[in-house]
């Protein structure tokens, strides 16, 4: 884009108007030492953290990040294009933008498109009010309550039943325009217009300036709503409607309703809910995304409660979490079958409409109640599923926050005795100690204690199976710690899924892996008995090892008093075994 206008002059431009000067006509700067500050424009805050630079000409926010030169500053404040912004700059500094003549004729282009879209937009609210037929327009109006007030607040209109209501009244250049716009067709015989006997919903950008239309059949017409095709100056991914009648309303947009269509946002309007705002098309995809979340950091989704709504806000979840910082706060609203935004709160009113805006519920458990449908999490298998469904969205969560959050309440459903456990502790009692390792002061049995560790740290089954040795008395914890060493399991969580979803053989092999445990005690506990125990394994070990070289290197009368003794209790040992 920068390649349209020579870089010199944007180099000149920028260190001509100060950027104090341009700041400070859309924000409230103070005085703060050597640069000036306000509240950000850009995200909500009551502290001023947004601090504009005098000496080198640039802005930067130390809440959001946001930062850059005046150009930056008219881009994301007023969002316009790159060109669009330097020409409001050159306004500013009251010079002429220099372009080649190719660049020149582009441009020239897509400003005699906006002209030809303005001039749509004032025909099409003129034949509202004037047009011989606009009875069936005004009716249908009526009968949705909306006023005076709020028809002219969305600038809506009426496109007549004629196939050229606007090309047959306009110059050659306009009527060029709205062929570039795809408004108009000459393919037949005479010429065609796109939008007839419909009711006229104007799509205006950040700045107000009308950039395509939305059309609802007055008719009987297979397509109830139909848009304007995309063009160079309208690109259907980044528009947001109603966004700068929702700007109009609120100097500070605290919250933004996202609904599906143009009459919800215009109804709920009428009702005086002015934050609702419709994203177009079938999803709310990341670049519409992007642009709410730049506007407003608080945003509650609003679906229809039919499985097309429910489909409709799962996608708009899924494309928000890879866009989701901490601050941001996205809720979400499915409203009882058969009824939208427009037709409920005509029937309940704003007051009870508005509450059940209060109510939406928050990502994190629309997140598992959307994973957890049809899901009976009573069933280990199923559990299983909810695990393979979350987690890899849970990966594309960008902020360590809320995917620790979400990973927290995965464990938590996955492994719902774990909190059970946790809340019915009881005090330690008091172990009974094996004759021949009195090692685990937590568990009564050794075995047991050591698969009670391979339940916590199952990572560590290689280096358990190790230190176990030939040791006997331990057939349960190494059959369990091979278990978890050839699955390569890493977690609890693995674990608990891997034995949920095997076969029938190696769930009735560890079905019985606690049945000793008096009570369940927590992991640091457990862990340290159970290091205690395999410190005791390898010192008998160890002894074993010497006595036995002992035995071999010498003969009975070279034996100490000691080492004869160590040889007898060896030897009873062996016996007792």
């Amino acid at each position: 884009m920068a390649g349209l206008i020579p870089q010199s002059f944007i180099d000149d431009l920028l260190a001509r108007v100060p950027i104090a000067e341009v700041v400070a006509t859309r924000v409230q700067l103070k005085k703060a030492g050597s640069s000036l500050k306000a509240c950000c424009p850009f995200h909500q805050e009551k502290t001023p953290s947004f601090h504009v630079n005098t000496q080198k000409n640039f802005y930067h926010c130390f809440g959001c990040g946001a930062n850059g030169n005046s150009i930056n500053f008219l881009r994301d404040h007023d969002n316009l294009s790159f060109i669009e912004a330097v020409e409001e700059l050159a306004k500013i500094a009251g010079v002429e933008v220099p372009r080649e003549e190719g660049d020149r004729r582009e441009f020239n282009r897509q400003k005699s498109m906006m002209e030809a879209l303005d001039y749509a937009s004032l025909r099409y609210r003129e034949a509202l009010k004037q047009h011989p037929q606009r009875e069936v327009a005004q009716r249908y109006l009526k009968q949705r309550g909306l006023s005076d007030e709020v028809v002219e607040r969305f600038a809506i209109g009426y496109a007549p039943a004629e196939r050229d209501y606007l090309s047959g009244h306009c110059k050659a250049d306009m009527r060029q325009s709205l062929l570039d716009l795809k408004m108009l067709s000459e393919k037949f015989e005479r010429p065609f217009e796109l939008f007839q006997n419909r009711l006229m919903f104007p799509i205006r950008n950040a700045r107000g300036k009308t950039i395509a239309f939305g059309g609802r059949t007055l008719g009987d017409d297979k397509a109830k709503y139909i848009n304007s095709p995309e063009s160079e100056v309208f690109h259907k991914s980044r528009e947001i409607y109603g966004l700068y009648e929702a700007m109009q309303a609120n100097r500070q947009l605290e919250q933004l309703l996202v609904v599906e269509g143009y009459m919800d946002v215009v109804a709920l309007a009428q009702f005086g809910i002015d934050y609702a705002v419709a994203t177009l098309g079938t999803a709310t995809n990341t670049e519409s995304l992007g642009q709410l979340i730049k506007r407003c950091q608080h945003l509650v989704f609003c679906f229809d409660g039919d499985q097309a709504g429910l489909q409709a806000a799962r996608k708009a979840m899924e494309n928000a979490l890879p866009l989701y910082e901490d601050g941001l706060q996205l809720r979400f609203l499915i409203l009882p079958e058969g009824e939208d935004p427009d037709t409920l709160v005509r029937q309940e009113g704003a007051e009870r409409f508005q509450a059940r805006i209060d109510k939406a519920i928050p990502l994190s458990a629309f997140f598992f109640q959307i994973y957890s449908q049809g899901l009976d999490l009573t069933v280990a298998e199923q559990r299983g599923m909810l695990k393979q469904r979350a987690e890899a969205q849970i990966e594309k969560v960008a902020s360590k926050v809320l995917k620790s959050a979400l990973r927290a309440e995965l464990n938590k459903r996955m492994f719902p005795q774990r909190q059970a456990w946790g809340q019915d502790k009881k005090p330690a009692k008091p172990a009974i100690e094996n004759p021949s390792l009195t090692s685990t002061r937590v568990v009564s049995d050794p075995d047991t204690a050591l698969c009670l560790a391979l339940y916590y740290r199952p990572e560590q089954a290689a280096q358990i199976l190790d230190q176990l040795g030939d040791a006997s008395g331990f057939e349960r914890s190494r059959q369990f710690a091979s278990y978890l060493h050839e699955r390569n399991l890493a977690s609890p969580q693995d674990m608990l899924v891997a034995l949920a979803t095997d076969n029938e053989g190696y769930r009735a092999r560890f079905s019985n892996l606690f049945d000793r445990l008096e009570w369940l005690p927590d992991e640091n506990q457990a862990i340290e008995a159970a290091q205690d125990l395999l410190r005791r394994i390898e010192h008998e070990k160890t002894r074993r090892n010497a006595l036995k070289a002992a035995k071999v290197n010498k003969l009975p009368s070279q034996l100490s008093e000691a080492e004869k003794q160590a040889l007898k209790s060896l030897s009873r040992s062996r016996q007792g075994q």
